[in-house]
């Protein structure tokens, strides 16, 4: 459904992404992992045909991001991390003007907009203008809108930020749900959110794609180490004995909790699980076991291996991103009224992903 071959992005002398190759199905959830200054939010800007390539191509369902813009994001939703809200707008009047933009059929825009308002819970706040939600809200106002005209593929970028516990859930649910039928690339913090609802992870680091797969497969592609943990009824010299009876080694730790208690803390491979071994070798020095846990490699783990080796160069672009941010930046911002008057000396639709006014004083549902 998205095919990225050969893309590259370079800004002067830098080059933000490096020669990027993958292709996307339909009927799957990717979680896209890296850290700041990796590439990553440049890759999914180029995906989205936000902006454009120095080298290489995007398809998305056949259709090049570049050449055919209308037909590929036709096939588009997208959900940056700060959504492009219009606030002076209700819920329902900016869904309508999004349905527009997307070209839905009038005759289809109600039925489309309640839909979209019930699955999102945003139904009893139709009529409220948009810049007198909280930011949850705000936020499910924007999958919203990338919800519009059923795209087939769905990209969202942080998208349980501002939310609460409960909304979490639901929004997690929701992208499993949407995962059935679509191809869905989930760009998230939260690594344990992208282990629960991802079916493949794409981690990027300096620009390159240096992993992909399930979250088992990484798992045990970058660790076939577990940790064993046991509290045991005995001494710290007896508690030895036995880890090197059992061919430990001494590749182990041992500490004193409390009086006639130890902790040993030892490393085994998934093919070399000690811990009926250890049971009964204890059990038969009277050392009894109070304790005893495996703790298995996490997703953290393998993220951290993986970009640990860029994180000096990933800090140091995410830097360099930043100043060219602040010098790209106009030296005030334009007041409310200067926004009024653009907004009727000009066509205010293409301005849709890059016009925010934030209000200062909000007042929270």
């Amino acid at each position: 459904m998205i095919e990225v071959k050969n893309l590259m992005k370079k800004y002067g002398d830098h080059i933000a992404v490096k020669h990027l190759d993958f292709c996307l199905e339909k009927g799957k959830i990717y979680g896209f992992l890296g850290p700041n200054g990796a590439g990553k939010s440049t890759t999914m800007n180029m995906i989205t045909g936000c902006i454009a390539p120095t080298q290489g191509e995007v398809r998305i369902g056949g259709a090049d991001i570049v050449e055919q813009p209308q037909t590929a994001k036709r096939m588009l939703g997208y959900l940056p991390e700060i959504p492009p809200l219009y606030p002076d707008m209700t819920i329902r009047e900016y869904l309508d003007f999004v349905m527009e933009l997307k070209e839905v059929k009038k005759a289809e825009r109600k039925e489309m907009g309640d839909r979209l308002m019930e699955r999102l819970g945003l139904t009893e706040l139709s009529h409220r203008l948009i810049k007198n939600l909280s930011k949850g809200y705000r936020q499910r106002v924007g999958l919203a809108q990338a919800l519009v005209g059923d795209p087939e593929v769905i990209i969202l970028d942080e998208p349980t930020v501002g939310l609460d516990p409960r909304q979490m859930v639901e929004i997690r649910s929701l992208i499993q749900e949407l995962g059935e039928n679509h191809t869905v690339i989930l760009s998230s913090h939260i690594l344990s959110e992208v282990q629960e609802v991802c079916d493949e992870i794409l981690i990027i680091s300096k620009g390159e794609l240096v992993a992909w797969g399930t979250p088992k497969e990484l798992e045990e592609r970058f660790h076939s180490v577990n940790s064993i943990h046991a509290t045991i009824k005995g001494t710290e010299n007896g508690a030895e004995k036995i880890l090197k009876a059992i061919g430990i080694g001494n590749q182990f730790t041992i500490q004193e909790r409390e009086e006639g208690y130890v902790e040993v803390e030892f490393e085994a491979t998934e093919e070399q699980d000690l811990r009926e071994t250890l049971f009964y070798a204890c059990a038969m020095s009277k050392m009894p076991i109070i304790a005893l846990s495996q703790t298995q490699v996490s997703l953290e783990q393998v993220f951290m291996e993986l970009t640990s080796e860029h994180r000096e160069e990933n800090l140091e672009t995410a830097k360099e991103e930043t100043e060219r941010d602040d010098l790209e930046q106009p030296e005030e911002e334009a007041s409310e009224s200067d926004v009024d008057a653009l907004k009727k000396e000009t066509d205010i639709k293409p301005q849709l992903a890059h016009y925010l006014l934030e209000e200062e004083k909000e007042e929270e549902v």
